[in-house]
Protein backbone atom coordinates (compact mmCIF):
# COMPACT_ATOMS: atom_id res chain seq x y z
CA UNK A 1 0.00 0.00 0.00
CA UNK A 2 1.49 3.23 -0.74
CA UNK A 3 2.28 5.94 1.88
CA UNK A 4 -0.37 8.51 0.56
CA UNK A 5 -3.09 5.85 0.63
CA UNK A 6 -1.86 4.92 4.71
CA UNK A 7 -1.88 8.23 5.36
CA UNK A 8 -5.40 9.23 4.20
CA UNK A 9 -6.57 5.95 5.70
CA UNK A 10 -4.88 7.39 9.16
CA UNK A 11 -6.59 10.82 8.97
CA UNK A 12 -9.94 9.41 8.25
CA UNK A 13 -9.52 6.75 11.04
CA UNK A 14 -8.36 10.12 13.09
CA UNK A 15 -11.34 12.20 11.72
CA UNK A 16 -14.49 9.77 12.84
CA UNK A 17 -12.97 8.45 16.23
CA UNK A 18 -15.29 9.00 18.93
CA UNK A 19 -12.23 9.27 21.25
CA UNK A 20 -11.08 12.17 19.83
CA UNK A 21 -14.49 14.52 20.08
CA UNK A 22 -17.78 13.00 21.02
CA UNK A 23 -21.09 12.82 18.59
CA UNK A 24 -22.43 15.71 20.53
CA UNK A 25 -20.06 17.84 20.46
CA UNK A 26 -19.40 16.87 16.27
CA UNK A 27 -23.44 17.75 16.02
CA UNK A 28 -23.33 21.31 17.63
CA UNK A 29 -20.14 22.47 15.76
CA UNK A 30 -21.67 21.29 12.46
CA UNK A 31 -24.96 22.73 13.42
CA UNK A 32 -23.66 26.28 14.31
CA UNK A 33 -21.58 26.19 11.11
CA UNK A 34 -24.91 25.49 8.88
CA UNK A 35 -26.63 28.58 11.14
CA UNK A 36 -23.91 30.54 10.79
CA UNK A 37 -23.65 29.83 6.79
CA UNK A 38 -27.40 30.65 6.33
CA UNK A 39 -27.40 33.76 8.13
CA UNK A 40 -24.67 35.28 6.76
CA UNK A 41 -23.65 33.84 3.55
CA UNK A 42 -24.54 37.45 1.75
CA UNK A 43 -22.65 39.27 4.06
CA UNK A 44 -19.30 41.27 2.71
CA UNK A 45 -16.84 39.43 5.68
CA UNK A 46 -18.36 36.39 5.71
CA UNK A 47 -16.19 34.81 3.19
CA UNK A 48 -12.92 36.03 3.96
CA UNK A 49 -14.11 35.72 7.54
CA UNK A 50 -14.88 31.57 6.92
CA UNK A 51 -11.42 31.15 4.31
CA UNK A 52 -9.31 32.72 7.45
CA UNK A 53 -10.65 30.04 9.73
CA UNK A 54 -10.48 27.75 7.61
CA UNK A 55 -6.16 27.99 7.39
CA UNK A 56 -6.36 28.45 10.95
CA UNK A 57 -8.19 25.43 11.50
CA UNK A 58 -5.38 24.12 9.58
CA UNK A 59 -2.56 25.26 10.78
CA UNK A 60 -3.96 23.71 14.20
CA UNK A 61 -4.64 20.33 12.57
CA UNK A 62 -0.90 20.11 11.49
CA UNK A 63 0.52 21.65 14.86
CA UNK A 64 -1.02 18.55 16.27
CA UNK A 65 -0.51 16.29 13.57
CA UNK A 66 3.18 16.94 14.23
CA UNK A 67 3.18 17.06 18.03
CA UNK A 68 1.52 13.70 17.80
CA UNK A 69 3.98 11.97 16.06
CA UNK A 70 1.44 11.77 12.98
CA UNK A 71 -1.41 10.77 15.54
CA UNK A 72 0.75 7.82 17.17
CA UNK A 73 2.19 9.03 20.77
CA UNK A 74 -0.58 11.02 23.07
CA UNK A 75 0.22 15.08 23.20
CA UNK A 76 -2.27 17.91 24.59
CA UNK A 77 -5.80 15.85 25.06
CA UNK A 78 -4.89 13.49 22.22
CA UNK A 79 -5.10 10.16 23.23
CA UNK A 80 -6.93 8.06 21.12
CA UNK A 81 -3.44 6.47 19.42
CA UNK A 82 -4.88 3.52 18.24
CA UNK A 83 -6.60 5.45 15.72
CA UNK A 84 -3.58 6.91 14.51
CA UNK A 85 -1.89 3.67 14.29
CA UNK A 86 -1.79 1.82 10.90
CA UNK A 87 -1.54 -1.67 10.28
CA UNK A 88 2.17 -1.80 10.63
CA UNK A 89 2.54 1.03 13.08
CA UNK A 90 4.31 0.21 16.48
CA UNK A 91 2.80 1.42 19.29
CA UNK A 92 4.34 3.51 21.97
CA UNK A 93 3.56 3.36 25.34
CA UNK A 94 4.04 7.30 27.15
CA UNK A 95 3.99 7.11 30.83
Amino acid sequence: MSTLSQTLRREVRVTFSLKAQPLWVRLLKWSVSLVLLVCYHDQAWFWPAAAILFALSLAVHFFYRWKTGGWTSPWGGWKDVEAGRGENRPSYHVS
